[in-house]
């Protein structure tokens, strides 16, 4: 820890700066300063992020400079803002910090790869902050700290101060805004620390493809003998669990670049959900929480510090960031080969997507940018639909170029590494939700293992005439009738109408990329008018 280190070139004038503090010296700290702080009975770090206890879309903005204008896909993801509110934001930011008696700098890396990794410097007022942006970026040694120099961006996190909500461009008293020529980003009025993660994954997704290099919301992880696969996935498909796999070494379990050379990790920790969590049910993220991790927003026992993680009074995002390390089959440093296999997994609660197809390049792109899941209906009575949900490049909002952008690059490096591309459903069987049952996790681990091995590279299959996939007939450990999905309907005539409904949200939904689009692209979607019956390939 360094407390001789000061923020004068940024305005920042305070008694007291401490950079890279220690796990126990934050620890400390939080106990002494935080309003709210804790340790649990495991030894993790609990605190509150206050009233925000996720992220805050609505209220990010991208600064409209003539360099950048012309790359960013702007509307109601990249909302625009002029550079003359971004001043009085910043500002607003270092008038607060200058009342503060100390405060934090974490600086560390985004990227394991050293050609392509940047410098990040965290400026922040809460030890709680400090000890997430140690854990989630990647820690620096004592001698590359000592020679880290000029950051290439900084994260200016004045979250307890609001925003000013008179000011232009304002929705609230939340603001969190980036401006990638200047290389800043200014934090206000939310303390949820996953701002900061999601902040330095929107400066990777806009400076790694300008070079050629694909960023992704994905995990990834590596076989035995070397082959890549990577996940992707929106939250409920099982992104994070399925990639820990005690067979495989972790890459990483939410962002990463591929690049000439292979993929690569940007985080050095990751940030899972805690809700429900078990020992039983995910025992590598159980594990992990000790000391040096940071829980948010749990309840716990106020005698024992015993965690109950079924408890969402707070919130059901409660969250557990730890360094990856902590995961006992990490893979250090987080590198890999390219991929040989891509997974994009779907919590399909319609019950009409097969629990495994093979994508044809152009279906790959399809279903790419689509981003498809369905989550359940709520807890209103007698609501039994389920509800699509689609995200561009599965990570709508942390994209900043157009996703075709995303997409080519993805074709481009697809097709340089002859890499298999799956589609893989994790959600219902039988029928829709309320009819149907949950595909079995140990049914969807088979048919990873039958990817990993080989075996549905070779396996027979039937072509779904109204989604054109292409679907294995037979997996090693799973019940041949549950490949196909409308052999699981007792009604042909409700698979075949709730098949087409399914069509036509996804064609609906991608009538907003077709400009960017071939043809071939377009094409490789569903159909949605024919009778449903199945093909069979040679």
């Amino acid at each position: 820890m360094s407390t001789s280190f000061n923020l004068l070139q940024y305005g920042i004038k305070n008694k007291e700066t401490i950079r890279n503090a220690s796990p126990a010296q934050l620890y400390q700290m939080a106990i002494l300063y935080e309003k709210v702080a804790a340790i649990s009975d495991k030894g993790a770090l609990m605190l509150d992020s206050g009233e925000k206890t996720g992220r805050s879309p609505k209220d990010k903005r991208i600064i409209e400079r003539p360099e950048s204008v012309n790359d960013i896909w702007w509307g109601n993801v990249n909302i625009k803002m002029d550079e003359h509110t971004f001043n009085i934001n910043i500002q607003r930011a270092i008038d607060y910090f200058n009342t503060r008696t100390r405060m934090y700098v974490v600086d560390g890396f985004a990227g394991w790869d050293p050609t392509y990794r940047i410098k990040v410097r965290v400026i922040c007022t809460r030890p709680y902050h400090a000890l997430f942006m140690n854990n989630m970026l990647i820690r620096p040694t004592q001698e590359e700290l000592a020679t880290f120099g000029e950051p290439d961006y900084v994260i200016y996190n004045a979250g307890e101060f609001p925003a000013n909500p008179y000011t232009t461009h304002m929705n609230s008293r939340t603001s969190i805004d980036l401006c990638f020529e200047r290389k800043q980003f200014v934090i206000l009025g939310t303390e949820y620390a996953g701002e900061m993660k999601k902040g330095v994954f929107t400066i990777m997704n806009y400076i790694m493809p300008k070079i050629g290099v694909l960023s992704m919301h994905c995990s990834a992880n590596e076989g035995a003998d070397g082959d890549v696969s990577l996940f992707f996935g929106l939250s409920g498909t099982g992104k994070t669990t399925l990639s820990a796999d005690p067979h495989r070494q972790l890459i990483g379990d939410d962002e990463h670049c591929w690049s000439a050379d292979g993929v690569f990790n940007i985080e050095g920790g990751c940030y899972a959900k805690a809700v429900n969590l078990s020992a039983e049910k995910e025992p590598e993220i159980f594990q992990a929480i000790k000391f040096g991790t940071v829980l948010e927003n749990v309840v716990y026992d106020p005698t024992t510090h015993e965690v109950d993680y079924d408890d969402t009074s707070i919130t059901e995002n409660t969250r557990a960031s730890y360094p990856i390390e902590f995961i006992p089959n990490a893979k250090i440093p987080c590198v890999g080969g390219h991929p040989k296999n891509i997974i994009f997994l779907t919590c399909d609660a319609y019950g009409v997507l097969p629990p495994v197809s093979k994508l044809t390049p152009a279906q790959a792109m399809y279903h790419f940018i689509s981003g498809y899941t369905a989550k359940v209906a709520g807890t209103e009575m007698g609501v039994t639909e389920p509800t699509a949900t689609f995200s561009a490049c599965f990570g709508a909002a942390f994209m900043v170029w157009h996703p075709s952008k995303y997409a080519e690059l993805l074709a481009q490096k697809i097709q340089e590494n002859n890499t298999h591309v799956w589609l893989v459903n994790t959600g219902w069987t039988g029928g829709a939700y309320g009819v149907g049952s949950r595909i079995k996790l140990r049914y969807t681990r088979a048919i990873l293992d039958a990817i990993h091995n080989g075996e549905l590279a070779n396996a027979a299959t039937v072509v779904d005439a109204i989604f054109g996939l292409e679907i294995p007939t037979s997996c090693a450990a799973v019940p041949s009738e549950l490949l196909i999905p409308q052999n699981t309907w007792t009604s042909q005539e409700d698979y075949v109408a709730t098949a087409k409904k399914l069509a036509s949200l996804f064609n609906k939904n991608f009538e907003t990329y077709k400009d960017g689009c071939s043809e071939e692209i377009i094409n490789a979607g569903p159909v949605g008018n024919v009778e449903g019956r199945m093909q069979s390939v040679e």
